[in-house]
């Protein structure tokens, strides 16, 4: 795996951190590999509960590299971005992104420093943020006369109001942590932002995995199916963990007032 994306796993939370701190973790053709290469390895680890996301040194990720940039005028001297995949709807580009949205366990996002365009794109694809109260957070794309296109338009949408998202997009302004609080894209401001990320990570590797991964699951899929529908699928998801033996330990453990011991899923 290449050195642009380190991963550290122990007691079931995946500690990732994009390492280009030179570049401010600026995405090039081997940080777009590394960032899918490492989704897909630890969506094949049934012993990963959580993972965490982050960037090392001054910033999570301050979009794209320049250089790559210029390269996509010449697709076969960079990256080929708008490649399709095989296993997903999303391109190769949007891939780097939205591979945090498809990993089976939570996403937690750390963001401190820079999360300009496609930095944001990834923090986006989260399934929750803390941030720097101080970060700086921008939808840059339009700096370049270009759209948000590694999956933001889709996570963006379904984070805030859609003329938040409008404004955000045809800007380009650039906004703190405690404002993205506000405004719905972050979760939690934190002045460190890690380190919060990581104690709400343990907090929930100790839960059922089972039950974290069936309820990401849902709620993914919850106003993209009908009502009719989710609620289906959310009974027959039911059905399926009661009486498992991650759930019978679940109540095992509360009744007899001790730690759950949970098995890897299957």
């Amino acid at each position: 795996m290449s050195d642009r994306v380190t991963v550290c796993i122990q007691a079931g939370v995946a500690d990732i951190r994009m390492n280009r701190a030179d570049k401010l973790n600026a995405l090039d053709g081997e940080m777009f590999e590394a960032l899918i290469e490492t989704g897909r390895s630890l969506a094949s680890d049934p012993s990963v509960r959580v993972a965490v996301l982050s960037g090392e040194g001054r910033a999570f990720c301050a979009g794209l590299d320049v250089s790559s940039f210029a390269a996509m005028a010449k697709p076969q001297d960079g990256p080929r971005l708008l490649e399709p995949s095989d296993d997903s709807p999303a391109n190769f580009a949007q891939r780097a992104a939205w591979v945090w949205y498809e990993l089976p366990v939570p996403v937690i996002a750390a963001v401190h420093g820079f999360a300009f365009g496609a930095g944001l794109q990834i923090a986006l694809a989260a399934d929750i943020r803390f941030v720097a109260p101080d970060a700086r957070l921008s939808v840059m794309e339009i700096k370049w006369g270009l759209i948000p296109d590694m999956s933001g338009t889709q996570s963006l949408r379904r984070l805030v109001r859609l003329d938040v998202a409008k404004e955000l997009t045809y800007t380009g302004r650039i906004i703190s942590g405690d404002e993205a609080v506000e405004l719905g894209l972050a979760t939690h401001a934190s002045t460190t932002p890690l380190e919060s990320a990581l104690a709400l990570a343990r907090e929930i590797a100790v839960r059922s995995p089972d039950a974290i991964r069936a309820g990401k699951r849902l709620l993914n899929q919850s106003g993209l199916v009908s009502l009719e529908e989710g609620l289906r699928w959310e009974a027959k998801t039911q059905a399926m963990l009661i009486g498992g033996d991650n759930q019978t330990e679940a109540v095992r453990a509360n009744l007899e007032e001790r730690d759950p011991k949970f098995s890897n899923p299957q």
